[in-house]
């Protein structure tokens, strides 16, 4: 049984991942494959496309899922996270949580006896970035390519990071001092850039990280929890704003990528996000078919 918290826990498997994206997308696999699974979905944090596509992708499959909020279990009112993991596996196939701390989920999946999925942490979004690289895949036909983030990085950009190096895809991340992704994922994702040939690049240069990009992506620079520090991050992160002078510096046909939700005005204009080479909404339509593969992978028999 494995479990899927970051992307490490699919380094063998990602292509394997991707390839059942695709084939979901072109109705390609047997219709539900799932029949008969359950699929409990633990809220802590609040989503539209998470819980959407989780469900439609369950419902899809031949399957079920059960929304669970914090407060429709008694999680959120004291009970150890290992009694809810061990009672919850009695009770269905698979796992998907939405946290916010990366320790608990870690601690969920050490108790629980069924695949556990992470929704999204605070360290990593993994289902995010396989949906993220089923789009570049589609649009740019290859990750023989040049990825720029710029912005605050986020739980999105460590995952992109790691998935960018598996697929031996150069990421360039543009942030300010204090706004850089996780040590430990650097760390390790410049390893397996080494052996792949990659390149994994922090900078603090913002056009340096988009020069010749094929494919520009940011975030929100404000996510649920940094509320108080609102007026600071916006000023700290204005120069990295991704506007058409920044796209103007990548290549012509630079596709332009979000996760959303987006504010426009703040880490993207307007002029970029709705323009001819923005690909959010297909991005997002993406969800459904990486979700529809990852619980393929994890729970079928």
């Amino acid at each position: 049984m494995g479990n899927l918290l970051s992307v490490c826990d699919i380094k063998d498997d990602v292509y394997e991942i991707l390839d059942f994206a695709k084939r979901f997308k072109n109705s390609q696999i047997d219709e539900y494959p799932l029949k008969g699974k359950s699929l409990a979905m633990i809220f802590q944090k609040s989503s539209t496309r998470t819980r959407v596509s989780f469900e439609v992708a369950m419902y899809e499959l031949g399957g079920q899922s059960l929304f669970l909020s914090s407060n429709d279990l008694q999680m959120g009112r004291g009970e150890p996270i290992s009694d809810t993991a061990k009672v919850l596996s009695r009770y269905v196939h698979g796992i998907m949580i939405r946290a916010l701390h990366h320790r608990d989920v870690e601690e969920l999946a050490i108790e629980a006896e069924v695949p556990v999925i992470s929704g999204l942490t605070d360290l990593e979004h993994p289902c995010q970035a396989l949906a993220d690289m089923l789009t570049i895949k589609e649009h740019k036909g290859d990750f023989n390519r040049k990825l720029s983030y710029l912005g605050d990085g986020n739980n999105v950009c460590n995952s992109l990071i790691l998935i960018s190096a598996l697929l031996a895809m150069d990421i360039y991340v543009g942030c300010p001092k204090g706004y850089e992704p996780d040590l430990k994922i650097v760390e390790e994702a410049k390893k397996i850039a080494l052996k792949n040939g990659s390149k994994v690049e922090i900078t603090s240069d913002a056009n340096l990280a988009v020069k010749d990009a094929d494919i520009i992506y940011t975030d929100v620079w404000v996510s649920m929890g940094d509320e108080a520090e609102k007026e600071k991050r916006m000023k700290d992160l204005a120069p990295y704003q991704v506007n058409q002078s920044l796209m103007d510096l990548a290549k012509d046909d630079a596709i332009f990528m979000h996760c959303l939700p987006a504010i426009r005005g703040e880490e993207v204009s307007s002029e970029v996000i709705d323009g001819k080479n923005s690909v959010i909404i297909d991005q997002a339509e993406n969800r459904l078919h990486a979700q529809k593969a990852v619980l393929y992978f994890f729970l079928k028999d």
